[in-house]
């Protein structure tokens, strides 16, 4: 993995943070100076900060977790799905659907209920509906998957949490907050850097700049996933070469001797014993 340097994040507007006076005290270590009545952002801290972040993120993937990525604002949207689906994570790019950490068993329910409504489809049900049923179940079906089609194979609560607006998914950060999940986020000069557990001070209203610091945390996850892939080849072939080695060779029984004579030497006594009589 490696993090940008100064210049590529400059040239990303990565430094742009919001007017002076929407600013939040909170982010006073993350700010550089200001000009023009706008605040600029420290990118070193940036640099810094991004690449704990990314590091981290990389040991979440490394141990074969899920990390949740979460953006409803239209310039983040398409990159951060984009991004997730190359690493194999889930994603929320449109409205949060409220208490899916904290009520993680009720939105399964729904993820279970686009499930039938896809088995009916498939096995002919569906055919047979009439024609407002089916306008009814067709509609369900798309708002479920607009909201929950991203999460479905998701079957427990992620272990971290990556956020593009910390103030915009505020609802999001809580729910994570309450329940302990780390919480991953780019965070602009107008946001709480408190609620987040790994903050990454840059501009988070340009697309150049989330999809800069994206590509840079998935470039990471992807490097675990790929450790992970060989961590388990090595493991598989270690486990073969043992079983080879130390199979135990399987013990021979030996068969107790009686002291009843087989059937022929008995056959051949019996006339021996006639004739002496």
């Amino acid at each position: 993995m490696q993090t940008p340097n100064f210049d590529q994040l400059l040239e990303a507007t990565c430094h742009f943070g919001h007017l002076k006076r929407k600013w939040n005290p909170a982010m006073a270590p993350y700010i550089f100076m200001e000009r023009n009545g706008i605040h600029i952002i420290d990118l070193y801290k940036t640099q810094a900060k991004l690449e704990e972040a990314a590091n981290a993120l990389k040991e979440i993937a490394k141990s074969g977790k899920k990390v949740l990525f979460v953006a409803t604002k239209k310039q983040a949207k398409q990159v951060v799905a984009d991004r997730a689906t190359s690493v194999g994570m889930p994603f929320v790019i449109e409205r949060w659907p409220g208490g899916l950490l904290t009520n993680f068993q009720t939105i399964r329910k729904a993820v279970k209920k686009m499930a039938s409504i896809d088995k009916m489809m498939k096995d002919g049900t569906f055919d047979n509906m009439s024609k407002r049923e089916k306008l009814q179940i067709t509609r369900q079906r798309a708002k479920l998957e607009k909201n929950l089609g991203s999460i479905a194979d998701l079957g427990r609560v992620p272990s971290a949490l990556f956020v593009v607006d910390v103030m915009k998914e505020h609802i999001a950060v809580a729910e994570a907050n309450r329940l302990g999940i780390p919480v991953f986020g780019i965070v602009d000069t107008n946001s709480d850097p408190n609620t987040v557990d790994y903050v990454i001070p840059a501009n988070d209203v340009a697309s150049k700049s989330i999809d800069l610091i994206l590509a840079t945390v998935c470039e990471a996850m992807n490097e675990g996933l790929q450790e992970r892939k060989v961590e388990k080849t090595d493991a598989g072939e270690e486990d073969g070469e043992t079983e080879v080695a130390d199979k135990p060779r399987r013990p021979r029984v030996r068969r107790a001797r009686t002291s009843e004579p087989k059937p022929e030497a008995a056959a051949e006594a019996e006339p021996e014993a006639k004739t002496e009589e």
